[in-house]
């Protein structure tokens, strides 16, 4: 492709994107395709010879829109948002044309100083002091195992130079709620501390993590002869952004000398507004903290942020340095392949600057608060409505209700079915997306609050839709 090629295309695309997004208010927003439907629409053997991206905005279209759900749609109240502002498309745009590798801050300068510098204005945006410093990862999943591994190699003073895990006499344990992301015991798993001892312990009334079960879990743990290692703290679980007890689990961490991560992959982003900021009071004690700007705060998937206080320590478990990456440099700059997982390294940061210049602090906080409200309303509206029932409480955006018919309130099995077909006549009218989950044995709606575009109509069009889908699928008896 030739540059006036590329230029003609990229121009056409551009303006595929900006249609789509100024028409995506009038699709479906889950996707309406059958298993295998988009599969069929391509050819089964690949092309012997080029035949060009002429016609490329039609053929997305009608290949790949049927199976698109629509992430950055206002009525999107599904799962935790993955936001994607135009500036944050833009960003990746520059990105790809750049080709930048920063693996190294040789390898390109400018990836890792905007990297510094962005990451120290997210820093700032949180209320976080200068003992933290951050990196990006690409999800939070990754930097939780980053984090888990980071815990592993300070209790065992560095096994992994040894014989690792295998040659540790005491077995380690993590501890979390049984509320916690899927991401904590793939991350324990993975990071060699096994299932037997993992501890998902359970929650309160407001579903956060009981501090009297842990510090026993930890105490009983001791007693027989295991290492307590690494506990999670949940600022806001996923099913209902429940808050653990961030202050007192930073006491015992520190009683018992157990590396202290704090999951705030969602709420972190909230943590702009200095109001909110007393859902994670004790996070100064944490050891590391996730949160992922690529959901509520507006830049594209993949973007994680990661913060710990120890960089050393995090660059002696995560460092490698062979020959053929050395330079001249090296004791002047960070190689931020030694802060994580991967060596390659995306420009990523560019995202994150461009969504801070477009908008600035105070709009990212204005939306933060917007979304707050609409959940903060709805919920209300949930609290004064006949038999609708919520069943957590609402710190942030997402609200967690169900519908509980007079006729069936003591059948969970009949709630569960029933709950589940309103999510489901409702996703399938096309006009809204919802998911559910299982809280406590109980099948329960989540309405996730926090797409860009979304308003306050779009919040009351969904409620007026739940009621009346709600006795459609489960008529009350006429009095």
């Amino acid at each position: 492709m030739d540059t006036n090629t590329f230029r003609r295309l990229g121009h056409e695309l551009i303006d595929w994107i900006a249609a789509y997004r100024e028409r995506m208010e009038t699709l479906p927003v889950m996707s309406q395709s059958m298993p295998g439907e988009i599969a069929k629409k391509l050819p089964k053997e690949p092309p012997m010879h080029g035949i060009g991206l002429e016609g490329i905005a039609e053929t997305l279209d009608k290949v790949v829109m049927p199976g698109i759900t629509h992430w950055n749609h206002p009525n999107f109240f599904a799962y935790f948002p993955s936001n994607s502002d135009y500036s944050s498309v833009l960003a990746d745009l520059v990105t790809a044309g750049l080709g930048a590798q920063g693996m190294s801050w040789q390898t390109s300068p400018a990836a890792t100083e905007i990297e510094e510098v962005v990451m120290d204005w997210l820093r700032q945006m949180l209320g976080l002091s200068t003992n933290f410093s951050g990196v990006i990862q690409d999800t939070a999943s990754t930097a939780t195992l980053c984090a888990l591994l980071c815990a592993r190699e300070r209790t065992t003073e560095f096994c992994q130079n040894k014989g690792g895990l295998q040659a540790e006499v005491a077995p380690l344990t993590v501890y979390a709620s049984d509320q916690a992301h899927s991401s904590i015991p793939k991350g324990a798993l993975l990071a060699g501390f096994g299932r037997e001892h993992l501890r998902l312990l359970p929650t309160d009334n407001d579903h956060a993590l009981r501090i009297d079960l842990l510090e026993a879990a930890i105490q009983a743990d001791i007693q027989e002869g295991r290492r307590p290692c690494a506990m999670i703290a949940a600022i806001g679980t996923t099913a209902t952004t429940a808050i653990d007890p961030l202050e007192k689990m930073a006491e015992l961490a520190a009683k018992y000398n157990i590396w202290l991560h704090v999951d705030a992959a969602m709420a972190g982003s909230a943590m702009v507004c200095p109001e909110y900021r007393w859902m994670w009071a004790g996070v100064e004690k944490a050891d590391s903290i996730v949160l992922n700007p690529h959901k509520w705060m507006g830049t594209g998937f993949d973007l994680t942020a990661y913060f710990v206080k120890d960089v050393q320590h995090l660059i002696r478990v995560m460092g490698t340095n062979p020959s053929y990456l050395r330079t001249t440099h090296d004791a002047e700059v960070n190689n931020f392949r030694d802060w994580g997982i991967p060596l390659g390294r995306r420009f990523r940061s560019l995202k994150l600057w461009f969504l801070i210049l477009e908008y600035g602090v105070e709009a990212i906080q204005t939306r933060i608060r917007r979304d707050i409200s609409l959940a903060s309303w709805l919920a209300t509206q949930i609290d004064t409505a006949p038999n609708w029932q919520r069943l957590a409480p609402c710190p942030l955006q997402t609200v967690s209700l169900r519908h509980v018919p007079p006729n069936i309130s003591g059948d969970e099995n009949a709630l569960s079915k029933h709950n589940q077909a309103i999510a489901d006549t409702l996703n399938a009218s096309g006009r809204h997306y919802i998911t559910t989950s299982v809280l406590k044995d109980q099948k329960i709606i989540r309405v996730s609050i926090a797409s860009m575009p979304t308003q306050m109509r779009h919040v009351e069009a969904l409620w007026e839709a739940l009621q009346n889908i709600s006795l459609s699928v489960f008529p009350l008896p006429k009095p």
